[in-house]
């Protein structure tokens, strides 16, 4: 079984981000399936599992993106399966500006101008190029409480790629137009997508992924109290 690069727990904590530009080299067959079998072992409540897990490589992922970009850059009406969409205000839309500063500005794309951070959300629908997405859903039926089960799944499955050397992104974009994945994929209406995670080999060349976000101090989401 491929092995892990030598790195702890507190490495791919602290080394995992966003990367929104791939290498067009697949990642090996066995590596794919070992980090999935490896994140089989997330936390779920009462070991339910939830997780509903597609993975488009080669052709399909070709179909799949072509599919999203058409939609998206005819601005075809969004159809998420949930509405978890958020409403950020105060620190939070803070942290959201400044994140996206920090990225836009990697990229060389001014506040106003809108051509440019149109190509930027485009560029989520071309999976950044990621040679691999998976998408990531759940019985249709299950509501916010098992997602929650999903999104252990993911963490788990983002640092173990991180531990591997492997790059990813988690795209809540992918979401937007599930029926292209269930028809891709020949799902029923059962599957209910929340996220895609594109991931690959980073490509250090692009300009978004020298973007470097911190992290808020511990007493802004944290309270100890004896």
């Amino acid at each position: 079984m491929p092995a892990a690069n030598a790195m702890t727990l507190l490495d791919a904590l602290q080394q995992r981000r966003s990367v929104r530009g791939f290498l067009p080299q697949q990642v090996n067959e066995d590596v794919l399936h070992t980090l999935f079998s490896q994140a089989q072992c997330a936390p779920s409540n009462c070991n339910v599992q939830p997780w509903l897990v597609y993975v488009a490589s080669g052709e399909c992922r070709d179909e799949l993106r072509k599919r999203m970009m058409d939609k998206a850059s005819h601005m075809q009406p969004i159809k998420p399966d949930y509405d978890f969409l958020p409403d950020f205000s105060g620190i939070y839309r803070q942290r959201q500006v400044e994140c996206a500063a920090q990225l836009y500005g990697e990229m060389g794309i001014a506040r106003d101008d809108r051509e440019g951070r149109m190509r930027a959300t485009l560029r989520n629908f071309e999976m950044f190029d990621a040679p691999h997405i998976a998408f990531i859903g759940m019985p249709r039926h299950f509501g916010i409480t098992v997602a929650l089960d999903v999104g252990m799944y993911v963490q788990t499955l983002m640092l173990l790629m991180t531990s591997y050397g492997i790059g990813c992104c988690a795209q809540g974009s992918m979401r937007y137009y599930p029926d292209e994945v269930r028809e891709v994929f020949g799902l029923t209406e059962d599957v209910g997508i929340l996220l895609g995670l594109s991931f690959g080999y980073e490509d250090t060349a692009v300009a978004a992924n020298r973007t470097r976000v911190g992290r808020a101090p511990l007493s802004e989401c944290v309270t100890f109290k004896n």
